[in-house]
This record gives C-alpha cells, structure tokens and sequence, in this order.
C-alpha cells in the first residue's frame, strides 16, 4: 500500500520559494536536500507531510488540478492566516469559480502557484 511521501510544487525561484514556505507553513529546509533545483521542506515539529520545491520552467495553471488545502480552525483564524500570508508575499486571487458562502480563499504563492485556506468551522 502506498501512502503520499510529499507535496511537489514547481518552482523558478528557488530562494523566494523556500523564503515563503518556510514562513508560511513553518517548515525548515531538510539538511542535505537543498539545492539551486530541488528542495525539501519538512514541518518543524516533525507532524505531516513534506513539501518539495523543484526548479520548474512550466507556466503556472489559473485552475490548477492539484493545490495545496491549509487548514484553519476559525473563520477568525482564517482570516488572520490569510493576512499573515499576503504580508509574507501571497497574493489574493481574485476567482470567478468561488461558489456562493464558500468557505475557501484563494491565494497563489509569489511564484503564482495557487492554495486555499479552508475555514473548517464553515457551515
């Protein structure tokens, strides 16, 4: 049986992307898995899945089939989460396929790569 070992994410700045996902998960580089084309970032606390950065010249998808869901508790603490990550470099996507009382936003990284933060106390 398998089981997911890591999230890859495609890159064309590999400083900016470690910067930014560093401090928005925080993760820290795993020791001798950082180079100028791959990286893997692992959570701090040693609790969930690893995420790998690797250099990458494919453009970004507007509707990517794969993404990142970060989880918040709290409509409150999504708020806050989405705020603590535009000021680390995100930028809000303006989207016209958020349904109606949705309870995801949606961010791209500052190499465009698009997530959500789910408040996961939505009704």
């Amino acid at each position: 049986m398998v089981s997911i070992g890591q999230v890859v994410l495609g890159v064309t700045e590999m400083p900016r992307a470690v910067r930014f996902w560093t401090q928005a998960l925080h993760y820290i580089p795993r020791a001798g898995a950082v180079t100028d084309r791959w990286t893997i970032l692992d959570p701090v606390n040693g609790l969930g899945v690893p995420v790998a950065l690797g250099l990458s010249s494919s453009p970004v998808q507007q509707v990517p089939r794969i993404h990142l869901d970060l989880f918040a508790e709290t409509t409150q603490e999504q708020r806050e989460e989405v705020e603590r990550l535009v000021a680390l470099g995100a930028e809000l996507v303006q989207w016209e396929l958020y349904p109606d009382n949705a309870d995801f936003v949606v961010l791209a990284d500052p190499e465009g790569n698009r997530f959500c933060v789910i408040d996961l106390s939505h009704e």
